[in-house]
């Protein structure tokens, strides 16, 4: 109990990667805990598109970069992007989908990789080569995307946390 505290205190967003393709042990772990995450009556509903070919990582990237409309690379240089995508009809499936990618990042951090939330998935795929995409790799159009998970090891120095703000708490007494 004691180790997933800590992990869940220390965990931050990791924004440099090292070009290093992680294990497949520990991509398999990860998305265990991914599909492991709770959701709202047991259906399960939120699905993990894992990319880890590195033309097609780019190439999602630069999607990402261009609904962002800014020519960087959102994904940091993560060699594995997790699409984490949300039935469109579920009226709780963006909350089922952000808890599978909380469970990706929580995960990744206990076993020593980094991670980041990358937005703007749901831009990404209402887009006409985002639908595309999906219909290529059979994801059926009921699903929108929520976020995307990059996964790496650590280039550089562990952040450090910012302070907490005053008032993050309220006891309704």
């Amino acid at each position: 109990m004691k180790e997933t505290i800590k992990d869940l205190l220390e965990r931050r967003s990791i924004r440099s990667y090292k070009d290093e393709q992680i294990k497949k042990e520990e991509l398999d772990a990860i998305l265990q805990c991914g599909v492991y995450a709770p959701t709202a009556m047991g259906k399960q509903s939120p699905l993990m598109i894992v990319v880890q070919d590195e033309a097609k990582v780019k190439a999602l990237s630069k999607m990402n970069a261009a609904v962002w409309g800014r020519d960087i690379d959102p994904f940091y240089g993560a060699p594995t992007a997790i699409v984490v995508m949300a039935e469109r009809d579920n009226p709780n499936s963006v909350q089922d989908a952000s808890l599978v990618m909380g469970n990706l990042m929580n995960a990744a951090h206990a076993l020593g990789l980094g991670s980041c939330w990358i937005n703007r998935a749901k831009e990404m795929f209402e887009k006409e080569d985002g639908r595309a995409l999906l219909q290529k790799w059979g994801v059926d159009d009921k699903y929108m995307g929520v976020g995307i998970c990059a996964l790496g090891y650590i280039e550089g120095e562990y952040p450090q946390p910012k302070p907490r703000r005053d008032g993050y708490v309220v006891y309704a007494g």
